[in-house]
């Protein structure tokens, strides 16, 4: 097995070196993958905000996820080409609360939502960002650049309170695996969480260990192996993974959950691209790595055979509840948010 896995690292590490490092500095924190407006990481960010601020900013969460419903209808609009006088009609429709703009329809989740703004919270107050960004569109702004810009928002409102937060006595120690050219991380310095967290960054690639130490050069990043990660056991009290394990073999799967288990105190949290509700997993191999469709419950019952219980979220169905209506771009993403027991 030591053989397979170590030929399997080989093959991995291949599939990525092969790539500019320019494209992966940027490409994982675009559109729909940007962590300012991507759910699942919205969802990560808001575990690790609720186990240094417990019971706290819930109301900024929340208010958060509408705004990336609301972004995330922006980006597929300006993928159609809108011209100027569209943005104008879209922004004359919603506030007459139309359901339609010269042919362009309005859901009822982006009216429903735009009535909510400007909103007082108790932290803060959060801006009417439709004003931020139609106006401007239907002034002849790029669209693209324009809601890349905004897309900071939230990142600017979480820095207000957790700048004011006191850092708790004992930071809870953080791995990421996979963590790209800190990809999230990026979103996470932003916000101002590294003050309360003791983070380190994990992946399998030097080129995007060299790119994340170039942005960040007081923060951790190493290369690592997420089938042999070099730590005690239980050593972090929480372990972060995104879109890692499709791309691996069956066999890596099981080994790569065994490690993080392994290595996790207290909360895992693992969000998965391409899982479906299916007796068994489905495996792809592509080149050097898979794109496997993995099996909710087998995944759910190796973690708990570990020791560890907890969410499996749905990303579309969650967002159906959070805001009704709003869509998916992936209803094969899932989140699982997984703690210790026993």
């Amino acid at each position: 097995m030591r053989e397979s896995l170590q030929f399997e690292t080989e093959r991995l590490a291949r599939s990525w070196e092969r790539h500019d490092q320019s494209l992966l500095r940027d490409y994982l924190v675009a559109d729909v993958e940007d962590p300012r407006l991507n759910v699942q990481s919205l969802i990560t960010r808001h575990f690790l905000i609720s186990r240094v601020a417990p019971g706290s900013f819930s109301e900024l969460m929340d208010a958060e996820l509408r705004f990336a419903v609301v972004m995330n209808w922006f980006l597929a609009l300006a993928k159609a080409g809108l011209s100027p006088d569209d943005w104008a009609a879209i922004g004359h429709g919603l506030r007459q609360g139309a359901s339609n703009a010269e042919g362009w329809e309005i859901p009822a989740y982006i009216l429903a939502l735009s009535r909510r703004l400007p909103e007082r919270l108790s932290d803060v107050e959060v801006p009417d960002y439709f004003e931020r960004v139609l106006p401007r569109a239907a002034a002849g702004a790029d669209s693209t650049a324009l809601l890349a810009e905004t897309a900071g928002l939230f990142v600017d409102l979480w820095r207000q309170v957790l700048d004011r937060w006191p850092a708790p006595a004992s930071r809870p120690r953080v791995l990421e695996v996979a963590c790209g050219s800190a990809n999230d991380y990026r979103f996470f310095a932003a916000c101002g969480l590294p003050r309360l967290m003791d983070y380190t960054g994990l992946d399998l690639c030097q080129k995007n260990v060299d790119n994340a130490r170039a942005m960040f050069p007081g923060a951790r990043f190493e290369r690592g192996n997420v089938f042999a990660i070099q730590s005690p056991d239980r050593a972090w009290n929480c372990l972060l993974a995104h879109d890692l394990f499709e791309h691996l073999s069956v066999e890596g799967l099981e080994a790569a959950l065994q490690e993080v288990c392994r290595v996790t105190a207290d909360s895992l949290v693992l969000s998965f691209f391409n899982m479906e509700e299916v007796p068994d997993h489905v495996v792809r191999p592509v080149e050097d790595y898979h794109w496997n469709t993995l099996a909710v419950a087998r995944v759910r019952a190796r973690l708990a055979a570990e020791g560890f219980e907890g969410r499996v979220v749905n990303i579309g169905a969650f967002l159906r509840w959070a805001v009704p209506g709003a869509p998916t771009h992936n209803p094969n993403a899932y989140t699982f948010l997984m703690d210790r027991h026993g």
